[in-house]
């Protein structure tokens, strides 16, 4: 068996666009030249991997199974590509890290601003999701490295831990359940809220939590950020669920009150997480080094 990149990359083409002439086409190839490709390569397992049909052609049960190994192949070798342009000079490396709401505004900035300053021919692909999408694009190989809640799953991806990011429920200072030490989200949510933009992954997790005690988050103003939900709820917009870190960053004393939610899921952590990292590309292995640091 020999199959050569250009191989594996013309098999995908053709079952992506359904036809040779097609897969030819996307493969920079003539027809003849592709078409040789394919009796070599059949010829060579002694198996067909295309069905041809007056339609175009579709895999068989083999060119299904060349069609899996080819895109875990083709993924190797364009991590491998990265991984040595590294050491290439004026050639740039990116990794791709997904992250929550909170990593993303509160631990991140400054960690990866250091990072990229000491990594010149480095860049980050950032991009915040809600954690289950994050576990799931890593899993297809979509990315490198993500943060997510210690909520979601990560059965077959390894794990490490990020931060301790607990959530409270803050409160006008004025407002009836200000000196409330502790209390179910449940009993929230008959009160109005501030949250945050409805596409965000705290809002997104938040929304989901409330549905899973059969109501709905009566959200009177959204904003974009943990400083002007906090700022909003001080002049008495309503209530609002936020991170700790964030309560803890406000100058001087908080002109709202904090109480604690009594729900596990309020106590979370977030983790590191990947498919696996000893087989990280080199450039991602360094952002992972940053990210662990103490």
């Amino acid at each position: 068996m020999h199959f050569d990149l250009t191989d594996l990359r013309l098999h995908l083409n053709i079952l992506d666009s359904g036809n040779i002439t097609a897969g030819a086409a996307r493969s920079h190839l003539s027809l003849a030249a592709a078409s040789a490709r394919i009796r070599a390569m059949e010829a060579s397992i002694g198996v067909d991997f295309l069905e041809r049909g007056r339609r175009g052609v579709t895999p068989t049960p083999a060119g299904k199974a060349l069609a899996q190994h080819a895109r875990l192949l083709l993924q190797h070798a364009e991590r491998m590509q990265q991984d040595l342009a590294e050491y290439a000079n004026g050639v740039k490396g990116q990794v791709r890290l997904l992250c929550n709401t909170t990593a993303l505004t509160e631990y991140l900035p400054e960690l990866l601003a250091d990072f990229l300053r000491e990594h010149p021919n480095l860049d980050i692909d950032l991009q915040e999701l809600p954690s289950a999408r994050i576990t799931h694009a890593l899993r297809q190989g979509a990315a490198d490295l993500g943060i997510v809640s210690d909520a979601v799953d990560t059965d077959n991806l390894q794990t490490l831990p990020f931060r301790d990011d607990p959530l409270g429920l803050i409160v006008p200072r004025h407002h009836p359940l200000a000196d409330t030490r502790s209390i179910a989200f449940s009993d929230t949510l008959h009160h109005d809220y501030v949250g945050l933009n409805a596409n965000s992954a705290l809002a997104v997790y938040l929304e989901e939590q409330a549905l899973h005690v059969g109501a709905r988050l009566q959200i009177r103003i959204r904003a974009d950020g943990f400083d002007g939900v906090m700022r909003m709820v001080a002049r008495g917009a309503g209530l609002a669920i936020v991170p700790l870190a964030a309560v803890e960053r406000w100058p001087g004393e908080a002109p709202f009150n904090c109480i604690a939610l009594q729900e596990p899921w309020a106590r979370r952590t977030l983790q590191l997480c990947a498919r696996d990292f000893a087989t990280l590309p080199g450039y991602a292995k360094a952002l992972l080094h940053a990210l662990t640091l103490p």
